[in-house]
């Protein structure tokens, strides 16, 4: 058992990977009441293209196959709903579908061990036939419709579809009416038996435990095996340049909203980047900025906009958003902060003041046990330690960041999505 340490923290994390395949997380919390697990998949919604194993068959999936797959996957043979018999143990129970994963999870203060056996029972045990999957096809239509009527997720797919050409980033999570259609069992065991093999899997646990007993309890609970293949994901090149600057459409809004994005690339060391990044956006906009402080006693920023930077393997991209009397306002602002920026340098001070708070936040991800294993299972799958934000922190410059500055922070590459209301 591999055990990293981060004394910054004082956290240890025990890293095991199974003679089956699997790779397994264990984080103490000492005197901690409560328990979570996560066990995740590297399989995305980006992951619609791939080789089988050990078949070597070429297949392109529907959108939305692996949102689907997550919801299924509670179903079970004998009739029951795992979500209904992870909520009746007291547990809160719940799984998600990102754009390069899919995780199952529950947090406990008791019955942990019968929460665990049912948890890790369902994800090995994909109960799907024709009549369910029509079914399914229903609820999951509902959810689809439910966010295309959602401005806030609009303006998000449309920052999407302005900044990527063929990257599945600019397809909605969930898919479409059209393409959830095509989906049939047969996909779906596809899909299921090529990626939720357990060499493609990370389960993380975090609470008070021992780590080798908790390894054991695991181990017993384990039923399925693994072809320890390679899997061969296939995607498009996508180009360095944008699709389109700007796209504006009407909802039922009462104020208009906006997503200002930059497009960017992954590369080796992204932490680094990322830091280097959110430091910037809190220096360009955050609360302390001229900027914000200008255009919020203005009236004409709605609050804080939230100020993200989100990357895998496969993408990489800055997005800025929020609510404002003029979006416009808020994108000119943007721009002079930026040359502003580029032109005289970053303030030692102001840069200081919020790599410490950047620094603040990072440590403050340690004190809640779900966002501890959340962040260890997220940065997993893009091939990143989560200590690695920590123990990068200091090497992150005032020189570097005005570097990352000019390098990201291209207005050729600039795009804004605005959602306004009706006239």
């Amino acid at each position: 058992m591999q055990v990293m340490k981060n004394l910054q923290v004082k956290e240890e994390v025990y890293k095991e990977k199974l003679e089956n395949g699997l790779t397994v997380m264990i984080i103490p919390k000492k005197e901690t009441l409560k328990k979570y697990v996560i066990w995740g998949t590297n399989f995305g919604s980006i992951d619609n293209h791939f080789i089988t194993k050990p078949e070597g068959e070429e297949v392109q999936i529907p959108d939305g196959v692996a949102h689907f797959l997550e919801h299924k996957l509670f179903e079970q043979e004998n009739g029951t709903n795992s979500l209904d018999v992870l909520s009746s143990l007291g547990v809160d129970a719940n799984a998600y579908t990102t754009n390069d994963h899919t995780a199952y999870l529950f947090e406990a203060n008791s019955n942990f061990y019968e929460a665990l056996d049912e948890l890790m029972n369902y994800v090995q045990n994909p109960y799907f036939t024709d009549e369910n999957v029509e079914k399914e096809k229903g609820i999951i239509g509902q959810e689809i419709n439910m966010y295309e009527d959602d401005p806030e997720w609009q303006v998000y797919m449309n920052a999407m579809k302005l900044m990527y050409k063929v990257n599945p980033i600019n397809i909605d999570i969930a898919g479409s009416i059209e393409s959830i259609s095509k989906i049939d069992k047969d996909i779906l065991y596809k899909s299921y038996n090529n990626f939720y093999d357990l060499s493609n899997m990370l389960l993380v646990v975090c609470g008070d435990f021992e780590p080798e007993k908790i390894v054991e309890e695991i181990k017993k609970r384990i039923t399925k095996t693994s072809k320890q293949g390679e899997i061969k994901r296939i995607y498009e090149t996508e180009p360095e340049e944008i699709v389109e600057k700007e796209k504006t459409v009407t909802m039922e809004v009462s104020m208009p909203i906006f997503a200002i994005g930059f497009k960017d690339k992954p590369e080796e060391n992204m932490v680094k980047k990322c830091i280097a990044i959110q430091i910037l956006l809190y220096m360009l906009f955050g609360k302390s900025s001229e900027g914000y402080q200008t255009l919020y006693n203005n009236g004409e920023l709605i609050g804080a906009p939230s100020l993200d930077y989100e990357f895998s393997k496969q993408y990489a991209h800055i997005l800025i958003a929020g609510a404002a009397k003029n979006p416009q306002k808020i994108v000119e602002m943007l721009k002079t902060q930026i040359e502003k920026f580029k032109k005289s340098g970053l303030n030692k001070e102001h840069f200081e003041r919020i790599k410490k708070k950047i620094y603040g936040d990072y440590v403050s991800e340690y004190n809640e046990v779900s966002n501890i294993a959340r962040m260890f299972l997220s940065d997993y799958f893009k091939g990143i330690n989560s200590f690695d934000y920590i123990e990068q922190y200091s090497s992150v410059t005032k020189e570097y960041t005005e570097q990352i500055l000019n390098d990201v922070f291209d207005e050729n590459k600039m795009v804004v999505s605005i959602v306004k209301g009706k006239e």
